[in-house]
């Protein structure tokens, strides 16, 4: 996992439940788009309806395949952490400490002021990893800061 200082963790399991659950969204809108225009319900559905139907089951699909896209990157200097939407780098030396509560999802930076990071990266669901990556983080984490 290691290479010259520089780390780089991303989910395993959530990026399989993720492409799993985006594939059958898109699949169930498609056969509802199919089926739209063979029911005798007595609405009149056009192709553009169905068009939207599939349209809706690619954007879900491409919303499910946003919580696989989490990533750490880390190194001598600091953390880069991408979560959904919004990646931020920390310097190591803002970083108190990582941690990964009991009960947990996903590991945390600890900030100043009591504040933390969620590290979605890191996840309680893939367990050995999970823990691997989050020994390496500290050790990155005390060689930076001397602690």
């Amino acid at each position: 996992m290691i290479v010259d200082t520089r780390l780089v963790i991303r989910p395993r399991r959530a990026l399989i439940m993720c492409s799993v659950l985006a594939v059958a969204l898109v699949a169930v809108f498609v056969v509802v788009a199919v089926l739209l225009r063979n029911g005798d319900t007595g609405v009149r559905f056009q192709r553009s309806d169905q068009a939207a139907m599939v349209g809706i089951g690619i954007l879900l699909g491409c919303g499910v395949m946003l919580f696989a896209i989490a990533r750490v990157r880390a190194d001598a200097e600091g953390i880069e952490v991408r979560n959904v939407l919004i990646t931020r780098r920390f310097a190591w030396t803002d970083v108190l400490s990582v941690s990964f509560p009991d009960g947990a999802s996903w590991a945390r930076l600890e900030l100043p002021d009591d504040e933390y990071h969620a590290v979605m990266a890191v996840q309680a669901v893939d367990r050995d990893r999970a823990v691997e990556a989050v020994r390496a983080l500290r050790k990155l984490h005390r060689a930076a800061t001397g602690g």
